[in-house]
């Protein structure tokens, strides 16, 4: 069914759509704990946070493509740092019958979110097996995320000179 045509307001046949989950896997992982042991002999936790994240998609094959989602937490109490944390978490992901904005933002946005809760148990795994209080990851908007990385984008594209 994948192969088969739909019919066009025209007339005209058009692609059938096709989205396909192939793989889903930790790329890399690391997890430190520099001050360790004496990190835990601290008063009351109360960390600061501080949480990157970052996306990449790069073509493997005809019409499958690696999705990359790297997030990066660092906690600190009282400006040593407790714990580094990150995650790549990847997919593999077959897509087929798509216009190319419509590709980028199933690449930039969809994809992404499709990854997130496996890294965010990932993460949540990492730092309870280091010892410390469970880290739960909250929602991201990735939609918000890349539109806003379009219109930065194209701002930059208009402020260079032609």
């Amino acid at each position: 069914m994948a192969n088969e045509q739909q019919q066009g307001a025209a007339g005209q046949s058009a692609p059938q759509q096709v989205f396909n989950i192939a793989k889903i896997y930790i790329k890399d992982v690391s997890f430190e704990t520099p001050n360790s042991p004496q990190i835990f002999q601290g008063g009351d936790w109360r960390p600061d946070v501080n949480v990157e994240l970052s996306t990449a998609a790069k073509p493997i094959a005809d019409k499958t493509f690696e999705v990359v989602l790297t997030i990066t937490v660092t906690t600190k109490l009282e400006q040593k740092t407790a714990y580094l944390c990150e995650v790549e978490q990847a997919g593999i992901f077959q897509l087929d019958g798509f216009d190319e904005p419509t590709l980028r933002g199933i690449l930039g946005a969809y994809c992404p979110s499709v990854l997130f809760p496996y890294a965010r148990e990932a993460i949540s795994d990492l730092v309870a097996k280091g010892g410390f209080p469970q880290m739960l990851l909250g929602p991201v908007n990735f939609d918000a995320l890349y539109a806003q990385r379009l219109a930065e984008e194209q701002q930059q594209a208009a402020s260079q000179p032609h």
